[in-house]
């Protein structure tokens, strides 16, 4: 039988040399130290033990410059060590950010998604300021929620498409409110009914804008301005479940992209447009057919259109497809009493009503605002510089008040520049007295009522007159010519004549009830300037 072979001894058996090898084959496996590493530790101790190190760096820069064989190399020399500089000032700076925002996210006593929370509550401007911050609040601020209520409106253009669009995909279905444009400087314009219209191309008082907006205005107003394509990112999620949307003198904005993103906002609550220029039955027409929910409507024309669009059929429309309504405000546009008879009527609901810079309405649908059936919830009316306002309407409407009707009513304003239009002739002007303001006064004391009209004997230029017809009757609210004697009536006979047919061509199949009289109150007062 052969000799049993003696076992082989396990690697920890001989002195300890297991643990030698595996220290070895770590050391092995481990990389070698980078070259660059040994560098900057050199680098940085040297900065800590030289007592000068530009000193230092400097004659050891002098040196190698020194033996450089030519002009050639001494200048690649330089370049290098510019480059090396600047690639350690760069790495510095990065680390310093990345340490600082370690720091930042240690210290900052809200979780995440509160700083998101309060971040929510910013208004746009400030968010952006927030986001450029620190990395920390930049990755907070991109969150959805923090752009549910976007508002990039300004006094000089200071956004375009881009920026647009960029924060509408940020907020995708989280997007509430919308607000966009150039918003009319306070200054220029006063009263509660002032025009907010604006233009680009028009003067701009630049004396009420700071340094930085005025240095930040040269070389921006093409680079920096809202098109037809502003909205386009609409069409989508975030167009969907839109409440609000509010658009401001965007000159480069016409019917068709609006009506294309208003098909899209079917939530929409509240619908803001003021100085685009676009029409009137065609926007009114896309509300009626995709926002259904509309509750506020608000739209403005721009100060060089003189829209005289809208049809009896628009206004049905209207009425049929947003029954829930509330408030309604249309200002400076051709709205004749039989079509704002249709509105009040039909919205059974309203609260506030709008009309102001009318210039062809009478004042003749006040009739069916004070008989106790339209309007029964109204709190706010305001007929500011309608130019054909009759005092005589407006006298017979006030002393319904003063009966009962419109029990609900808190404001109303019939101030008007130019005075109230007499019974008789609409030439002539009348400031009040016939108005039972006293009584109102006195009977209805939570009736706030804003009458101003000019002193009794001035009377208005015959130029201004006309100028205000041709400009829509918007661009002429702002004062009251006290000048001639007398109307040159004969002059402005001349310069007018009747336009019976204008917006009364399509009353027929209207199923609202009417007083007979209206077709009168039509044809003998709208009239329309031809010069």
């Amino acid at each position: 039988m052969a000799p049993s072979l003696p076992k082989r001894p396990c690697c920890g058996a001989i002195g300890g040399g297991g643990d030698s090898v595996a220290a070895s084959t770590s050391a092995s496996d481990a990389p070698p130290p980078d070259p660059i590493d040994r560098l900057l530790e050199h680098l940085i101790t040297l900065s800590d033990s030289s007592p000068s190190p530009d000193l230092s760096f400097s004659l050891s820069l002098d040196r190698i410059l020194g033996s450089a064989a030519s002009e050639a190399e001494e200048g690649l020399a330089i370049d290098r060590v510019l480059r090396l500089g600047s690639a350690i000032v760069d790495a510095g700076t990065r680390a310093a950010r990345r340490r600082a925002s370690r720091h930042n996210s240690a210290s900052w006593p809200l979780a995440p998604d509160l700083t998101i929370k309060v971040f929510s509550m910013l208004d746009t401007q400030s968010l952006c300021h927030a986001a450029a911050a620190c990395s920390m609040f930049n990755k907070c601020a991109a969150d959805p929620l923090c752009y549910a209520n976007i508002d990039l409106t300004s006094a000089v253009p200071k956004v375009n498409n881009t920026v647009v669009g960029t924060m509408i995909q940020r907020a995708g279905k989280n997007l509430q409110s919308l607000k966009l444009g150039i918003l009319p400087c306070p200054t220029l314009s006063t009263g509660p009914s002032r025009p907010m219209a604006y233009s680009i191309g028009n003067a701009f008082d630049t004396s009420v804008l700071s340094w930085n907006d005025k240095r930040s205005r040269k070389g921006r107003d093409s680079s920096s301005v809202l098109t037809r394509a502003c909205l386009q990112t609409l069409d989508g999620v975030a167009g969907a479940l839109l409440r609000s949307l509010h658009l401001y003198n965007i000159d480069r904005m016409d019917s068709t992209p609006l009506c294309v993103a208003l098909s899209a906002c079917k939530s929409l609550l509240d619908l803001e447009i003021i100085g685009l220029h676009v029409e009137l039955k065609q926007i009114l027409d896309s509300i009626s057919a995709n926002c259904h929910l509309l509750e506020r409507l608000f739209f403005e024309s721009s100060k060089s259109d003189r829209d005289d669009s809208l049809n009896t059929s628009t206004c049905v429309d209207l009425v049929s497809g947003c029954p829930h309504l509330t408030s309604l405000s249309l200002r400076g546009f051709k709205l004749h009493d039989n079509k704002i008879r249709v509105l009040v009527k039909g919205f059974r609901n309203l609260k506030f009503i709008d009309f102001s810079s009318s210039y062809a309405t009478t004042g003749a649908f006040l009739r069916n605002v004070g008989n106790g059936g339209s309007c029964p919830s109204l709190e706010v009316l305001i007929l500011r510089d309608c130019l054909h306002l009759k005092e005589a309407e407006v006298s017979r409407f006030l002393f319904a008040v003063l009966a009962g009707d419109c029990k609900l009513l808190k404001y109303l304003d019939i101030s008007n520049c130019y005075g109230l239009a007499a019974e008789e002739d609409w030439y002539d002007r009348c400031n009040g007295q016939s108005i039972p303001i006293s009584r109102i006064l006195e009977e209805r004391p939570n009736l706030h009522l804003v009458a101003e009209f000019p002193p009794e004997g001035s009377f208005i230029e015959n130029e201004r007159m006309i100028e205000s017809e041709e400009n829509g009757f918007i661009s002429g609210l702002q004062s009251t010519s006290q000048t001639s004697d007398s109307l040159f009536r004969s002059s402005m006979e001349s310069s007018y004549n009747s336009d019976q047919s204008s917006g009364n061509e399509d009353d027929h199949g209207v199923h609202f009830a009417v007083y007979e009289e209206s077709s009168v109150y039509e044809s003998s007062d709208e009239v329309e300037f031809i010069g």
